[in-house]
């Protein structure tokens, strides 16, 4: 079967634990999309990971981890990720490359840092990861596929040679910085061949084939469905779809084989980079206060150690979010980071011009919405250790119930802690 594992939100929901957990039943974990551009944190029997480009079932021994042709893939950082796994004790995994996926040149980080320079105070609050630069390159048809790497030298110097033209105008003078060497970049895409020859692969071939044989595959999404370009906070969204039905094209499978889509939702709300944020605490004391409580020591980027942006429960994003995932099942995390609080806000719906409307709007109207709260009760006592959901609180319970029916989907599993083992199974 197939199954994908995708964020309703922004983002940091906490895929990256789910997917390990779940790791342990997958023989096969995909990577469908982006780069390493955000991070999945996880916390196992070798310590404490922050994964970036890596399938996040990479500590197990049974699993083979496949970067799929919609990810933008940074040869140099995937083979690093690698090696250190290895140096802090893990047994190196198992890892495909697919022969279609594009590389993430260093010019693409090089652009990616021009343009938020050049736009200053309306920057887009980018990780400079270079994922937007790459992802235009890719859809200009512009980009290069790991199989070129494998191409004669001659045709190789071609293909560079036309991207250099284009590449070189704008640098020299849009962004008046040096212009790109055809040698140099031939002499990298020599060493990244020379990397990632070990890893490629037919993945669409070889997960045919694995789908034939009744293989578990986990399709592995990054961010969450409002930083999806199509259905998101646009123009404050990542480069690459964030959907589950994205995890299809982006490993090269029949749509229909995905049979299963958990949807990972937060107990609260946190953002990081710029974007409309209805339920944002915007009394800094209170939500630097939510923030050092979130996480797993507190709620900061992994990729780029910034701060995120708290907020409550947002019903009305999350219910759109698991409705353009068409999640089968939720699973709600950090939950247990909400004990310190009497009281506990959810937004359930939004004003915008006088009216009360509990569908997510577009961008436009999303900047004017005020948050429309009911307060809960909270239960004010720490609930890890728990691991029935018949032992929680009341108050911790009514809180579940509430967001089940206003997200309107079955919540299937809470997480009540960073571990993997802290997990509460609920029928």
């Amino acid at each position: 079967m197939v199954t994908a594992i995708v964020g309703a939100n922004w983002g940091d929901e906490g895929k990256g634990k789910i997917t390990d957990m779940l790791g342990k039943e997958s023989d096969i974990i995909v990577r469908f999309q982006g780069g390493s551009n955000a991070g999945h944190t996880i916390i196992n029997d070798y310590g404490k990971f922050a994964l970036h480009l890596l399938p996040s079932g990479v500590f197990y021994n049974h699993t083979v981890n496949i970067i799929g042709n919609g990810v933008a893939l940074n040869i140099p950082y995937l083979i690093n990720e690698l090696n250190e796994l290895v140096k802090r004790g893990v047994p190196k995994p198992k890892v495909l490359v697919s022969d279609r996926a594009q590389i993430l040149m260093p010019y693409h980080i090089a652009f990616d840092e021009y343009e938020e320079e050049r736009l200053g105070g309306k920057s887009f609050g980018s990780t400079k990861s270079g994922i937007a630069p790459f992802y235009s390159d890719k859809y200009a048809k512009i980009g290069i596929q790991v199989s070129e790497l494998f191409m004669d030298d001659l045709a190789l110097r071609e293909k560079v040679e036309g991207i250099c033209v284009k590449k070189n105008v704008m640098l020299k003078y849009f962004y008046n910085k040096p212009e790109l060497n055809i040698d140099e970049l031939l002499d990298t895409l020599h060493s990244y061949r020379d990397m990632i020859m070990p890893y490629v692969c037919d993945v669409s071939a070889y997960l045919h084939q694995a789908i034939k044989e009744g293989k578990n595959i986990l399709l592995e999404g990054q961010l969450g469905s409002l930083k999806d370009p199509d259905h998101g906070i646009y123009p404050m969204v990542t480069s690459s779809s964030t959907l589950a039905a994205y995890g299809a094209v982006g490993a090269g499978i029949p749509p229909y084989e995905i049979k299963r889509i958990v949807t990972v939702v937060k107990a609260y709300s946190s953002a990081v980079g710029a974007g409309e944020f209805v339920s944002e605490i915007l009394d800094e004391e209170q939500a630097d206060t939510l923030r050092k409580h979130g996480g797993d020591g507190g709620e900061y980027g992994a990729t780029t150690g910034r701060p995120r942006r708290m907020g409550w429960f947002d019903a009305v994003a999350t219910r759109y979010g698991c409705a353009i995932q068409g999640a089968t099942e939720v699973v709600l995390t950090v939950l247990d980071c909400l004990g310190y609080l009497k009281e506990i806000p959810v937004c359930t719906g939004y004003e915008i011009d006088g009216e009360v409307v509990k569908d997510f709007p577009v961008t436009a109207k999303l900047a004017k919405a005020k948050p429309v709260y009911e307060v809960l009760q909270g239960w004010n006592c720490d609930i890890s250790g728990i691991d029935e959901y018949d032992k929680l609180p009341e108050n911790c319970r009514k809180y579940v119930e509430f967001i089940e029916e206003h997200i309107g989907v079955p919540i299937r599993m809470i997480s009540n802690g960073p571990k993997r083992t802290d997990i509460i199974y609920r029928k």
